[in-house]
């Protein structure tokens, strides 16, 4: 890590991207972006800076322009190595991600997933979405990634993703969580009733204690060793080390709640 990564780190608060982020907290739960351009300028940034076609080195990019440029709301790179970890263990066929923002947890669940894996990727925002799909045909792997504008509780995604994209009882063999975090709840609740997890699929929620998703956490706890069996991994907030964050990783062990 540079000089810049190391420092923004240590004092994110020093970081004007960060206060920024902070001014714009309403636009950001509103619309999922900063409104500051930082997401646009970072899908510019990836395609001048990184390989065409170069997965790691895109990651890595983004990486990058979050330590050095503009802070990012993606799961950054110390998270991100537990939801690598967490795809490797589940070796998953189909994946569902909550939340796309720019790409970047969807460029390292394509990279940790076995081969012929695809992921379905729900995004509330259109312009996330477009820079997204962007990024993921810049590092050449748009054709392993859906990206499906809507949310779970739209009342049409649900039925899109039976419909158009076979998701159907027993199907689903993993699930990343990183979006809205009042929707945490309802949209597990969704994916138990709907069936879609098979025994054993693993659901990875980011965020946990930061900004927080209490509903959910109260969830998982309820259903301990009935529903799921959940691991929780004390780890910091994106691309600093001075707030403490959680994340759940929990097993499906069947049924419903």
């Amino acid at each position: 890590m540079n000089m810049h990564a190391s420092f923004g780190s240590k004092f994110p608060l020093a970081r004007w991207s960060v206060l920024r982020l902070a001014f714009g907290m309403r636009t950001l739960l509103r619309d999922w972006q900063v409104g500051d351009g930082r997401e646009a300028a970072l899908e510019r940034y990836v395609l001048a800076n990184a390989r065409q076609g170069d997965l790691d080195d895109v990651i890595g990019t983004i990486d990058r322009f979050a330590y050095e440029k503009s802070f990012l709301i993606n799961v950054g790179d110390e998270k991100g190595a537990l939801l690598d970890a967490a795809i490797e263990r589940a070796k998953p066929k189909r994946l569902l991600e909550l939340g796309t923002y720019c790409g970047y947890s969807a460029l390292r669940t394509v990279r940790a997933a076995p081969e012929g894996a695809h992921l379905f990727s729900i995004e509330f925002n259109a312009d996330n979405a477009a820079i997204a799909q962007s990024i993921l045909r810049h590092a050449g792997v748009a054709d392993r990634v859906t990206i499906v504008h809507g949310t779970l509780g739209d009342g049409k995604t649900v039925a899109k993703l039976r419909s158009e994209h076979g998701f159907t009882p027993g199907t689903l063999d993993f699930a990343f969580i990183d979006h809205a975090k009042e929707a945490y709840l309802p949209d597990i609740e969704t994916i138990v009733r709907e069936r879609w997890l098979r025994h054993g699929a693993i659901v990875v929620a980011d965020n946990v204690k930061v900004p927080g998703a209490p509903e959910y956490h109260a969830f998982m706890k309820a259903n301990e060793g009935k529903l799921f069996r959940t691991r929780e991994h004390s780890t910091h907030l994106e691309y600093q080390r001075l707030f403490k964050d959680l994340v759940l990783e929990s097993e499906f062990l069947g049924g419903l709640a």
